[in-house]
């Protein structure tokens, strides 16, 4: 613990704020071949590694630690060839399925940029039979077995052939019971293009680029990564955000409560690594419920407490839907918490909740 503890403080200064240059290389100078895999595999985790390693490069030839910058250059190397391919690869398969009349939009993957996520989600408001049909046939993709979370959700997963990722394939709903039918229909009707290695994918607009992130940290794993802090930061102070725009889908949801928490959070961590918050507007933290003071460390990640914390988000979630007369969402929220006790039973008799989630 105590190691994660030290590596998750590098790599924050590393990507945030003002940072203690030769602290940071010294420490991480000191790290013998076992410690430096560990802060590596982190580093991934968190989906950081080329915004950590390239700082850590360009201080440590400027600082003269002529051995610590070899190894971040061949170490960003591997991992920029890695993406520089799924990237690619990518781009292909979208081209495919927008030929075949299968519009899709690049969920999160892209925020992580110039790194990359792990899985590959994408959403299409196309069937996923149309999908299946073109991921089988023209890229010899296996299509891995659902879970009951995956078909409540309407999301299948696939692995390809020279792909070190698997696609994720949202269909027509978002959320992890599929709870989001408008969300979803929203993500696509205000979808950008965004060009990276010389070619052109469609991404969420900034509003929804930050309500899926609060999906996916806030009320599905409840924990968040550096990646997540830093790009949210960057959205804030780019001024790429229309507030009103984002209250007003965010509230629609049911999830204004859980986006402005999580933007507080981001502008806690940030101010512990810089000395100063993001600058959001009162109505934010008006409506935000805690900040990061309610973090712990387990595992790899920075967590938020199930009760009371995030058990009050999905209340909130639950309570909106169904007073906005959406029963359909409302009934797919009220299985989550069934699911999961199923999911904590397996997870204590066979060490895994696979098939479940």
């Amino acid at each position: 613990m105590a190691d994660i503890n030290n590596n998750l403080r590098l790599l924050s200064w590393l990507t945030l704020g003002i940072q203690p240059r030769r602290l940071v290389l010294e420490e991480v100078s000191a790290l013998d071949e076992v410690g430096r895999g560990a802060f590596l595999k982190l580093a991934n985790a968190h989906h950081v590694v080329i915004r950590a390693l390239k700082p850590l490069q360009a201080w440590a030839v400027e600082m003269g630690f002529a051995e610590l910058a070899e190894w971040a250059q061949h170490s960003a190397a591997a991992e920029e060839a890695r993406i520089r391919g799924a990237v690619q690869k990518l781009a292909d398969v979208c081209g495919e399925l927008e030929a075949a009349g299968c519009p899709i939009t690049v969920l999160k993957s892209m925020d992580h940029w110039p790194d990359l996520g792990r899985d590959l989600d994408l959403y299409t408001s196309a069937e996923m039979r149309a999908v299946k049909e073109v991921l089988c046939g023209k890229f010899q993709a296996t299509v891995l077995p659902r879970s009951w979370g995956d078909c409540l959700a309407n999301k299948c997963s696939f692995n390809l052939p020279a792909l070190d990722r698997t696609i994720e394939m949202h269909s027509g709903r978002l959320g992890q019971a599929g709870e989001h039918v408008e969300l979803a229909a929203r993500v696509e009707r205000r979808r950008v293009t965004r060009c990276l290695e010389g070619r052109t994918y469609h991404v969420p607009a900034a509003e929804e680029q930050l309500i899926a992130a609060t999906l996916q940290r806030m009320y599905r794993h409840l924990f968040v990564r550096i990646c997540d802090v830093v790009n949210t930061a960057q959205l804030v102070e780019s001024n790429s955000i229309d507030y009103q725009e984002l209250h007003a889908a965010a509230k629609h949801a049911g999830v204004w409560t859980g986006v402005t928490t999580f933007l507080i959070i981001v502008s806690d961590y940030v101010k512990r690594y810089r000395g100063k918050e993001l600058a959001l507007p009162q109505e934010v933290h008006g409506a935000a419920r805690f900040g990061a003071e309610k973090f712990f460390v387990r595992g790899q990640f920075l967590r938020v407490p199930l009760l009371p914390e995030a058990a009050g988000l999905y209340a909130r979630q639950i309570t909106g839907t169904a007073l906005r007369g959406d029963v359909s969402a409302a009934f797919r929220l009220s299985l989550l918490p069934p699911l999961a006790s199923v999911a904590a039973l397996a997870y204590k008799f066979t060490g895994s909740n696979k098939g479940i989630w």
